[in-house]
């Protein structure tokens, strides 16, 4: 057992930092506020390689895993510039092509999303299913050698910056009648494919979406994988990905907040010459929540090294667990960082209080905390399902 970066995985983070600190938190927030896009730094990390850590070196990569793109979203949150679309296009997108998708569609893909010329989004979540994916309503048809897909989406995060969305619907099994789940990559600009955006009271350069899909044609390529057997596999081939790399980007939030925090009190003097800082009511929880953070980082490393390892049952629970405890301590941090601040805490220049509807949806999505206690519950503690 060790705790060690290799050498390699060490100068990666020693380089992402640095890339995020040049941009920085104001960056991404006067990006945000514009109504802009990173389009700088995502191209930047694409073109030095940061964005394509975990895809394999045929397809244009740099041949890591899981381990080495949770770096990259930690570091760059850590820099004030918690990128989502880390977690849903090189995270989600090319690891379900990367194992699941044909060899055409891996070549066609996963060099764009490797430099970033590329992004896929996701769309799984509906309206009326929640987080129960077998209540699924968006529904994909033959028509002659073409798929039709009809349904809504809801929470789809950067559509407009992206070139495919992959879909996840459901198919009519020939064989037995009933519905399974596939995912197709549909182009965007797709006749029958239409967005609106939702107001978020977050303060992101990434938007959120309300997809409609009305009678969307698409070519029997476009169905992810060899068969319709594919989808099932594909669809949680994502999910492990997805909970240690949104983890990953909350522990590096809290760690932005608890830096801004401490920087502040170690040289805020108030009463009689002495810092702020020094004062157990300001340090006990600047301290409390820098414990929490770190033992969210250590769980992120376990459920890393498990998944790259190919222990996937192991790595669900490691990945359920370090998206529950990123997302308690990121809030946790940035809430305290504000606390700490006093007003200043508030304000956009010491750029805290701009994290906090991030963070407390990171309690919220890409799963519930609730959802996430369910299945320990179950699966840990051998409790019966409650839902």
């Amino acid at each position: 057992m060790t705790f060690d970066l290799t050498p390699e995985q060490d100068q990666l983070r020693d380089a992402v930092r640095a890339l995020g600190r040049r941009y920085g938190h104001s960056y991404f927030v006067e990006k945000a506020k514009s109504g802009e896009h990173t389009t700088e730094l995502w191209a930047e990390a694409g073109r030095l390689g940061y964005l394509g850590v975990n895809i394999p070196t045929e397809y244009g990569g740099g041949g890591g895993g899981i381990t080495e793109l949770a770096i990259v979203c930690e570091e760059l949150a850590a820099a004030g510039c918690p990128l989502l679309l880390l977690v849903v296009s090189p995270a989600i997108a090319a690891t379900v092509l990367n194992r699941h998708g044909t060899e055409e569609q891996r070549k066609r893909h996963l060099p764009g999303l490797a430099d970033g010329s590329q992004k896929i989004v996701f769309a799984i979540t509906e309206p009326e299913a929640g987080s129960n994916f077998h209540r699924l309503g968006t529904v994909a048809r033959r028509d002659g050698d073409d798929w039709v897909l009809n349904g809504r989406k809801c929470y789809i995060s950067g559509v407009d910056e992206a070139g495919h969305v992959l879909v996840v619907a459901r198919t009519e099994d020939s064989s037995t009648g009933k519905l399974k789940p596939a995912l197709f990559l549909v182009p965007t600009d797709a006749a029958g494919l239409t967005w609106s955006k939702l107001d978020m009271e977050i303060v992101s350069p990434e938007n959120q979406f309300l997809l409609y899909l009305d009678d969307v044609r698409v070519p029997a390529d476009a169905l992810l994988g060899e068969s319709l057997d594919a989808g099932l596999p594909a669809l949680f081939a994502g999910l492990n990905p997805e909970r240690i790399t949104v983890a990953a980007m909350g522990a590096g939030t809290g760690r932005y907040a608890i830096e801004r925090a401490s920087e502040y009190t170690a040289t805020r003097k108030v009463w009689g010459g002495r810092s702020i800082g020094s004062h157990q009511g300001v340090s006990h929880p600047l301290a409390h929540a820098a414990v929490q953070v770190e033992l969210a980082r250590l769980m992120i490393q376990k459920a890393a090294t498990l998944y790259d390892a190919g222990r996937d049952l192991e790595a669900g629970v490691s990945g359920n667990m370090a998206k529950y405890a990123a997302g308690e301590a990121a809030a946790l941090a940035v809430d305290t960082a504000v606390q700490v601040l006093g007003g200043a805490g508030m304000t956009t220049e010491y750029g805290v209080a701009t994290l906090l509807g991030a963070v407390r949806a990171g309690r919220i999505a890409p799963v519930s905390r609730e959802m996430i206690l369910n299945f320990v519950a179950q699966h840990v503690l051998g409790q019966d399902k409650s839902y």
